[in-house]
């Protein structure tokens, strides 16, 4: 159980840092690409402005009153004198009249007339008025029957972002990394006052446990002295029902305290799951009978389970003595054990008086929990059967929940991993 805390905490911890990365991530993601798109757009506009070329006075004078404050000199954010010189561009410009095309590539030298004049057809193919093609921002501006298409070399600049998304993504699995590592080391220490107080709990359950059985014997066997003596009565028939009552108690707190530790002893063996499940459910006909129930199964044949004989054996017994226990009189309890590709599932149906809420269902398998809030004892139970059988089922890699299919019935299910 301490291993499972640890490796939970680990789990969720490095979870909890991976996202906040991600979100990290996805901010300067947007923050980029938002800043990127501004700032091609503006020189697209300013080359659409002014057919296509930059204006010759674009920096007359750098504004001095601008530096003071921390500003653009020249009061274009972003631009500088020496943009003209370091923009590439070429657009094409389609007259819709008689179809003529005009390009100018002076300013790129990766393309020339054919691939803009390509270019130029995907953008009025797809329709669209600015976006990326490539590594290319383009904007689509018309003027009586004049189409001009102009594109701007973003490729640089979009190098430079993937570099640096490499570089954030690398720094991100050294950081997750180190952190594991970390987590490793110091997560023993932050689990370990939670693993005394366990260790502490269970030890004393366990002792505690062994010190209580040993009086329980001896108001058990005074009572057979006692009854030799005076004969049966009610009073001794309810010393005798009470003292088995915290027999049953104390062995099953001993149980799910040996059922935390680390069972190095228990060996799982393959066993005929189908017989096992079926002889202890036939030990439970007559018991059922006797209440005016029926117990139907439905068993498929020749299944098997890697696992205890032994714990599967209490498993059934638990299932069906808490249906017995807690189903309407006179109706029907349903066994069935059936195997998929993935699992095999061994199910109790039964009626019950009233409807069990979802918040219910989650806590049936907590321990000395009872839907009962009376906590009336003449049902018999304490609430640890489900617990128990919860830890069968945990031990054995599987899974078990509670579900109400209809309002009246509930349905306990446990499913194991089938091993090829």
């Amino acid at each position: 159980m301490i291993q499972s805390l640890r490796k939970k905490f680990i789990g969720a911890t490095m979870l909890s840092l991976f996202l906040v990365m991600m979100l990290l991530l996805g901010a300067v993601s947007l923050v980029t690409h938002h800043k990127l798109v501004t700032d091609s757009d503006g020189l697209l506009h300013l080359l659409s402005e002014n057919q296509g070329s930059f204006p010759a006075q674009m920096f007359p004078q750098p504004n001095l009153k601008n530096m003071e404050q921390g500003r653009p000199p020249f009061g274009n954010q972003g631009m500088s004198p020496e943009t003209p010189y370091e923009t590439r561009f070429f657009w094409v410009m389609v007259d819709e009249k008689d179809g003529t095309v005009f390009t100018d590539t002076a300013s790129i030298a990766a393309i020339d007339e054919d691939m803009a004049e390509q270019f130029a057809d995907k953008v009025l193919s797809s329709g669209k008025q600015r976006g990326f093609l490539g590594n290319y921002r383009y904007l689509v501006s018309r003027q009586w029957n004049l189409t001009r298409i102009i594109f701007l070399d973003c490729g640089r600049i979009l190098s430079a972002f993937k570099a640096v998304y490499l570089a954030f993504f690398c720094a991100t699995a050294v950081v997750l990394a180190g952190v594991f590592v970390l987590l490793l080391f110091l997560s023993g220490r932050i689990v370990k006052p939670v693993a005394e107080s366990f260790e502490k709990q269970r030890q004393f359950i366990t002792d505690a446990g062994h010190e209580i059985k040993t009086p329980l014997t001896i108001i058990s066997a005074d009572t057979d002295l006692l009854e030799l003596e005076v004969g049966e009565n009610e009073w001794l028939l309810d010393i005798r029902r009470q003292t088995q009552r915290l027999t049953d108690l104390t062995k099953d707190l001993i149980y799910l305290s040996r059922m935390d530790e680390a069972r190095p002893g228990v060996q799982f063996v393959e066993f005929p799951m189908s017989d096992v499940v079926e002889e202890t459910a036939q030990s439970f006909q007559s018991l059922a009978a006797s209440q005016g129930r029926k117990l139907e199964l439905s068993i498929q044949k020749l299944l098997s389970l890697v696992g205890s004989e032994k714990d599967i054996c209490q498993l059934t017994s638990i299932l069906l003595d808490n249906a017995l226990k807690y189903s309407v009189p006179s109706t029907d309890i349903f066994l069935s054990l059936e195997q998929d590709a993935k699992s095999i599932r061994l199910t109790v149906r039964n009626s019950i008086q009233q409807p069990v809420s979802r918040e219910t269902l989650g806590r049936l398998f907590d321990r000395f929990y009872r839907v009962d809030s009376s906590r009336n004892s003449s049902t018999g139970g304490y609430g640890l059967g489900l617990a128990i059988a919860s830890g069968i089922v945990t031990a054995h890699r599987g899974k078990i929940r509670a579900e109400s299919p209809e309002e009246h019935t509930l349905a306990i299910t446990a499913s194991f991993p089938v091993v090829k």
